[in-house]
């Protein structure tokens, strides 16, 4: 499923759904992940200055797939080389 995401809000809406429909508790999801129970609940309350890489490790925990949709006037050749433009 794609969701369009504007804010830091509905992220953490969506990071809580998912998490609650796997039927996980945020404590155990926090350990598993390995970032603590006060991050996660930053994170699902929408707190806009969490930091990148650990927001990641809970997307990626979640299952939750992360995809830019670019403009095509971009300059890709600036980004890293194992990041594939796809038109799907």
């Amino acid at each position: 499923m794609r969701i369009a995401i504007d804010s830091a809000t509905e992220l953490g809406r969506v990071v809580r759904a998912t998490r609650k429909a796997q039927h996980l508790r945020q404590d155990d999801t926090a350990g598993s992940v390995g970032v603590s129970e006060n991050f996660l609940g930053k994170i699902e309350k929408g707190g806009e200055t969490v930091q990148l890489g650990k927001l990641f490790q809970v997307l990626k925990g979640l299952g939750i797939r992360v995809i830019l949709d670019v403009p095509y006037e971009a300059d890709l050749s600036i980004a890293p080389a194992k990041n594939k433009r796809t038109d799907k």
